[in-house]
């Protein structure tokens, strides 16, 4: 099949219209340099006890392993940023994420209508969806495609919508114009870099150790908190948004408008108290459809209970 422009204006469109707020293209090909830096990451050890990471690295930076014969790789990117955020200033925090609905199911089922879309409007089209569930090296992609550039805190950023948004992709036999990336525009910043409070970001930025981040201690890590990070996880429970609500970029964030994505009545109103009594009936009715459901009623309570611990 031909490349065609008309057929992104399609496309465009029909994701639009499904919720996502920006979408780009990049050709699909092998990610030599990125699979280089890939491999130095893990040698390091900062993946933590994410050995799944170690796996199928062929296709985390081979996407025609993924789909034979793929042409394009679509990058779209859902707004996540929520209205309001939790009323307790003394409360656990949870990321901004994790408020509504597991985005996994909730863009998954966007994805598929949109390669649906796809196929009935353009023909017979051979493509996967992908929700950071797959071996895909989604912000590389996303860097690609311009629709963003990943910053000192090694999030996506938009220059004109921040970066508080999931990232998805699609990756077709159907040969698409690509898009151009854009520059870095993180300059001489390094907020989010001396706002970490786990050390977890690079001096210089742009490289992570996953094993000392709020959000992998908080979700990945299964057995005990390391006893150094007490005192330094700054009160989040589930998650950990600090590097994004440093960030100067996030001034342009603008609430979602995704019902599934809203937190639960009542949720955010949760008090301090209620939080560290929290059973696991609370637990099931607030995060019967949510991405927290992935820490386990176990994990979280451990978390409050870390956070509540004295120092020794």
């Amino acid at each position: 099949m031909k490349v065609n422009a008309n057929y992104v204006h399609l496309i465009r469109q029909e994701a639009l219209r499904l919720g996502f707020s920006h979408l780009g293209i990049a050709r699909a090909a092998p990610l030599d340099a990125e699979a280089r830096r890939l491999e130095a990451w893990l040698n390091k050890g900062y993946h933590g006890k994410m050995q799944y990471m170690e796996n199928h690295f062929d296709l985390r930076t081979d996407p025609t392993r993924l789909v034979p014969g793929a042409k394009s790789v679509i990058v779209l990117m859902h707004n996540y940023c929520p209205s309001e955020t939790q009323h307790d200033p003394e409360a656990p925090k949870l990321a901004r994420y994790a408020y509504g609905e597991d985005y996994h199911q909730v863009l998954r089922k966007k994805l598929k209508a949109l390669l649906r879309f796809i196929r009935e409007n353009i023909g017979e089209v051979d493509g996967r969806c992908f929700v950071d569930s797959a071996p895909v090296m989604e912000r590389d992609w996303a860097q690609k495609t311009g629709i963003g550039w990943a910053g000192k805190n090694t999030l996506l950023i938009n220059p004109k919508a921040g970066s508080y948004y999931f990232l998805a992709e699609l990756i077709l036999d159907l040969e698409l114009p690509a898009d151009d990336p854009i520059k870095d525009y993180c300059g001489t910043c390094r907020r989010c870099i001396e706002a970490c409070p786990t050390g977890a970001i690079s001096p210089e930025g742009y490289l992570l150790d996953a094993s000392r981040c709020i959000s992998y201690l908080t979700i990945e890590l299964r057995e005990a908190i390391p006893l150094e990070f007490r005192g330094n996880m700054e009160n989040w429970m589930f998650g950990c948004d600090i590097c994004q609500e440093v960030c100067p970029w996030n001034r342009f964030s603008e609430p979602h408008e995704e019902p599934a994505f809203a937190p639960r009545e009542g949720l955010l109103k949760m008090t301090k108290q209620q939080w560290e009594e929290i059973t696991e009936e609370v637990f099931q009715q607030y995060f019967e459809k949510s991405a927290v459901k992935r820490a386990k009623f176990k994990g979280l309570k451990r978390n409050i209970g870390f956070l509540g611990s004295k120092e020794k």
